[in-house]
């Protein structure tokens, strides 16, 4: 029987080694852990990526939307509207400014937040939208970057699960205030431990942003606020500076290894497959299916050697932690459909065809099986 991860990072290592393990020891032996030049060779790499002014590394994706909801003065009273079927990053880190998290529903077909629904949640107290862009997919970003315009309110885009994704021809993270990224190893860039960072061309919020993560100050001792300790450490700078060259390779693996899924998973009546937005450039970080009998299938693929993994179980509105908003799951009918069905296969660009041919071939027959 074979045994194919969810994500394989072994083999991702494996084959860019030298790289990685001189990346390391290059830090070791300056002992460069904090700050220092490998964290700056990195912002400035990836700015030049994303055509940015301003990239600040940060300890995770989490402390990086959280620094940017702080400094942009979101507290107490105020609400920040995100999307029902998201990671707990999304909304947690409104709550820890002191602010309300309100949920939107999400698109039936694309699984992003469904922009139509967002004016109506929009309230005198609403001061920003966190747009999260998941699986790789886009969100109607533009439609959103609007609704923003007219409301006076900010644009946060959560890009942690779509580096190099698009939507027509503008990068995912580049319409917002402040954008941000997480570098959790799974990612399609990810570090070898916790790692984020945040993007904008705004220069005074990028001065707000590094102060922030910096215990509040841009030069050690000379503390202008009172900050958090938030900041990315020079091995995984040094790190992500040796995968950064391979990102776009690996993106377009990725994608077509999701073309071949594609390919021989059509025809089977009992799942639906991921819809790309027409004009973006989905990068697939997940691929994500809906499936009928979603849990038998997971178990039996789990027997036949297959990793599987489901992105998110349970909507945020639905969760314990936010049983003090009074949502019932029939106020997120989308997103309440979606935790029975939604189903992520192995997805990384060190995939083969072979592996894709047998997870598929089990799909279908499971469902001959049980139909």
């Amino acid at each position: 029987m074979k045994k194919i991860p969810f994500v394989d990072l072994l083999s991702q290592y494996k084959s860019i080694k030298p790289a990685i393990d001189k990346a390391i020891e290059n830090v070791i032996e300056e002992s460069a852990f904090i700050g220092g030049r490998y964290v700056k060779e990195f912002e400035d790499s990836f700015a030049s990526l994303y055509g940015i002014k301003h990239v600040i590394g940060c300890a995770n994706g989490t402390d990086s939307l959280y620094i940017i909801m702080k400094m942009l003065g979101i507290g107490t009273g105020d609400e920040v509207i995100t999307v029902a079927n998201s990671w707990i990053s999304s909304s947690e880190t409104i709550t820890q400014t002191g602010a309300k998290p309100v949920f939107v529903d999400i698109d039936p077909v694309y699984g992003s937040v469904n922009e139509n629904k967002i004016e109506e949640k929009i309230t005198p107290r609403s001061k920003a939208i966190i747009a999260v862009h998941l699986q790789g997919q886009m969100c109607a970003i533009e439609n959103i970057r609007q609704i923003c315009e007219r409301h006076n309110i900010y644009l946060i885009e959560d890009c942690a699960q779509s580096h190099l994704s698009s939507m027509n021809g503008v990068r995912a993270g580049l319409k917002g205030i402040a954008s941000s990224f997480s570098f959790y190893p799974g990612k399609n860039l990810g570090a070898y431990g916790d790692a984020g960072c945040i993007i904008t061309n705004d220069d005074e919020m990028a001065k707000r942003f590094r102060m922030y993560a910096n215990h509040g100050a841009l030069k050690k001792h000379q503390h202008q606020i009172e900050g958090i300790n938030s900041r990315l450490d020079g091995l995984q700078a040094a790190i992500l500076s040796a995968k950064l060259p391979y990102l776009q390779s690996w993106t377009d693996s990725r994608i077509k290894n999701a073309g071949i899924y594609d390919k021989y998973l059509s025809g089977i009546s009992q799942i639906k497959l991921p819809a790309v937005r027409p004009g973006s450039v989905h990068t697939f970080h997940l691929y994500m299916i809906r499936a009928e009998h979603r849990d038998g299938l997971m178990n039996y693929l789990k027997d036949q050697g297959v990793d599987t993994a489901i992105h998110y179980p349970t909507a945020l509105p639905n969760l314990p932690a936010y049983k003090y908003l009074g949502h019932q799951p029939e106020d997120f009918p989308e997103a309440t459909k979606a935790e029975k069905e939604i189903l992520s296969l192995p997805m990384y660009p060190e995939l083969t065809e072979e592996q894709i041919i047998y997870i598929s071939d089990r799909i279908k027959n499971y469902y001959q099986t049980n139909s």
